[in-house]
Formats: structure tokens, sequence, C-alpha cells
């Protein structure tokens, strides 16, 4: 009889129960492979922020200075775009759990034009820097904010590819426990690029 009732339920009905957490449970989203990634990728951006504030600390003069020179303005406007961003996808991982597919193609959206904006006041950014003939070889604080920056906005650019992937996934109404689960790693990508540039901000921008 239980053998029966197994075969009688759908892959979706079978994935999305598998998905869904019971009261009690702890459960970490995505892949326990992927936090490694995670970790590890955090880890290297941390070093290169302890480096940071090493050489910051031989002329904090210069540093100050240059950090006059950013637009703050641009920083903050990323800032919430990316806050909201990252709720949008909150929202939309959380739908895609549950299997309501036109809200998760909503928030996914919303979240991936969201970090469009991003790139966008980036590109703006670095048109300004470049119009007041400011380049990485200008000095030491601005080569640092060229290569931190640099290198988030190329995390960024993979996540918005994530998204893409991620709304297109949840067209579909049946998910499986792995595209389930690869959503929820999508989502912890994202966050961890918002949780970057907020430190980048604050390190940047905001340090006195």
């Amino acid at each position: 009889m239980q053998l029966a009732k197994q075969a009688a339920t759908s892959p979706g009905e079978s994935a999305g129960s598998a998905a869904r957490v019971t009261p009690g449970e702890i459960r970490v989203p995505g892949e326990s492979g992927f936090w490694i990634l995670i970790l590890g990728d955090l880890t290297a951006f941390a070093l290169m922020f302890c480096v940071f504030i090493y050489y910051r600390g031989h002329d904090v003069g210069l540093y100050l200075d240059s950090q006059l020179r950013l637009n703050r303005a641009f920083g903050a406007l990323n800032v919430v775009l990316l806050l909201t961003s990252s709720w949008c996808v909150v929202q939309g991982v959380e739908a895609f759990r549950e299997r309501i597919t036109q809200r998760a193609r909503r928030c996914f959206g919303a979240g991936f034009l969201l970090g469009a904006g991003f790139v966008v006041v980036k590109v703006l950014e670095y048109g300004d820097k470049v119009r007041e003939g400011i380049a990485a070889s200008t000095n030491e604080f601005f080569m640092f904010f060229y290569v931190l920056t640099g290198i988030h906005l190329l995390h960024l650019v993979i996540g918005l590819g994530v998204l893409a992937w991620m709304r297109a996934k949840s067209r579909s109404e049946w998910s499986t426990h792995r595209d389930v689960a690869l959503a929820e790693c999508g989502g912890v990508y994202w966050h961890m690029v918002d949780l970057l540039w907020v430190a980048l901000f604050a390190l940047l921008y905001l340090l006195r």
C-alpha cells in the first residue's frame, strides 16, 4: 500500500514536499558543497579588504583625500538597489519553493532589473571618473577602488545570469528537489554579492 501511494504521487508533488521544511526542522538552503565556494569567495574578499586596510594605514591622508572624490550618492543608491533586489530574490525563492510560478517570475524579474540598475549606476560612476582623468594608475586608493569594485561587478554580472536562469526555470509548474536547491544556491550567491557591496561601500566611501 505504501509503495502504491508513493507511485501515485506526481514528481512535482514529491519534489515540493521534499523541498518544504517541517516545523522544527533545520535545513541549510541550497547544496552543502556550494557553501564551500561561498565561504571561499568571502575569504578571498576578506583578505583583499585586509590588504586595503593595511596599505591605507600607511598613508591615511591620501586615502581620505581620494575618498572625497568619490560620489557617495552613487554608492548609496547601489546599496539601496541591491538590498531591495535581495528582498525580491528572497520572495522569489519562497514562491519557487511553493511552485507559485507567476509570483516567482515577477520577483526574480524585479531582482534582475534592480541588479541591472546597479550596473548602469556603476558604469555612470566609472564614466565620471574617466572624464575627471582618474584611472587605476592615479594613486594607490584608486587602484584599490577599480580592482575591488571591478571584481565585485564581475560577480554581480554572473549573478544576473543566475537570476535570469532562475526566472526561466520558474516558468515550469513542476520543480524537482534539485531545482529548488539550485534556486536556493542562486539566492545565496546573490545575497553574498549584496553583502560584499555593503562592505565595499563602507570601506571605500565611508571609512574615515
